[in-house]
């Protein structure tokens, strides 16, 4: 074994499966605890609400030894006695708020979605912190803006005009003043009327012809940053380019990275961590590899085993899991040699699981 490590985060599977495949003892702490989190960690302490995640980190932390602590979202300034490998917090603070990763792009003259003035519409509103862009919504008069705020009445917010094109990222690898790309994504954001704006899911390579301006902004910025390891860049992908954000850690694309290029995120971003670019991959991907996440349209309890289902199946509930309408049930993949086999295997393999599922 390479050393012990612990992550912790609000979701850590995908990072603590990378960290075991690449050869480390691993500890975590997370939110979910799902079945599949306890296949790669020696232990799993489960936290309620992010208030409660430093108390749960400095229990685990009496009681084991760590190398050093990987954080993932939710975490990115929790105080800790085990060193970082990653984004010291002095330098993730500015990247962990909308208005000010607004400011940074600005300054670099790279193109963002200008700020909108104030009484026009449409716009779109996203709240200055917190990730996964679930709250993120389009509001076309004062009155739904006033019914967002009521929504979520202590979220300083962020209004921008509405720019078209494909939401999209840039994975890379950085030393702190350089970075590589490792990989471009499409991502799949949930669409309906709830959270339409948020995470649910990646296809990994993206084929765009924007994709050689997309590496190359996101090296630029993510070098600007300051930020170390595994970084993304956000971009909405149209007739013009706009960058998003930076999220100064792991993403949730990591498994597509992984499966498309055949790398070991986590070993990547040890050697960032510790001032070690890699060689720029091949932009000829091993597989086309996507993600989507299943959400539950109502209330429900998990009553199977879904274990069974895997590997085409991960972030699995333990039976009995009581799943809130529009919580998140599992993650379901898809691979193929084109972008339309993996679609298609995906479309299969949902297929699967929701047959499975209708048996509860």
């Amino acid at each position: 074994m390479k050393g012990s490590v612990l992550v912790t985060g609000f979701a850590t599977r995908h990072v603590a499966q990378s960290a075991a495949a690449a050869g480390y003892r691993v500890t975590a702490v997370d939110h979910f605890c799902d079945q599949d989190l306890s296949w790669y960690t020696d232990e799993q302490v489960r936290f309620d609400d992010l208030e409660d995640l430093s108390d749960a980190v400095e229990g685990i932390c009496q009681r084991r030894q760590f190398d050093f602590m990987v954080v993932t979202s939710g975490a990115e300034t929790l105080d800790c006695p085990v060193p970082l490998m990653g984004t010291p917090a002095a330098n993730i603070r500015p990247f962990l708020d909308k208005g000010m990763m607004q400011e940074f792009f600005e300054g670099l003259g790279m193109p963002v979605p200008p700020r909108a003035a104030p009484g026009t519409y449409p716009v779109f509103l996203k709240p200055l912190s917190g990730a996964g862009g679930w709250r993120n919504a389009i509001v076309a008069s004062v009155e739904e803006e006033r019914a967002w705020e009521e929504d979520y009445p202590e979220a300083p917010y962020l209004a921008q005009e509405i720019v078209d094109g494909v939401p999209a990222s840039v994975s890379c690898i950085s030393d702190g003043s350089r970075a590589v790309a490792i990989a471009v994504n499409r991502q799949v954001l949930r669409g309906g009327e709830a959270a339409a704006f948020g995470f649910s899911g990646s296809l990994t390579p993206f084929d765009s012809p924007a994709t050689a301006e997309m590496i190359r902004v996101a090296e630029q910025v993510v070098g600007a940053s300051g930020c170390v390891g595994s970084v993304g860049v956000d971009f909405m992908v149209g007739e013009e380019l706009h960058l998003i954000e930076i999220n100064p850690r792991f993403q949730g694309t990591v498994d597509t990275v992984e499966a498309a290029t055949g790398c070991n995120l986590f070993n990547l971003h040890v050697a960032g961590c510790e001032g070690h670019l890699p060689v720029p991959p091949s932009r000829v991907p091993e597989r086309y590899a996507t993600r989507s996440i299943l959400f539950a349209e109502e209330e429900l309890t998990v009553r199977g085993d879904l274990s069974g289902l895997a590997p085409i199946v991960a972030d699995i509930p333990w039976p009995g899991t009581v799943i809130e309408e529009g919580g998140a049930i599992v993650s379901v993949y898809g691979q193929g040699p084109n972008e339309a086999q993996a679609l298609a295997s995906l479309e299969n393999n949902i297929i699967t699981v929701r047959s499975y599922m209708s048996q509860w």
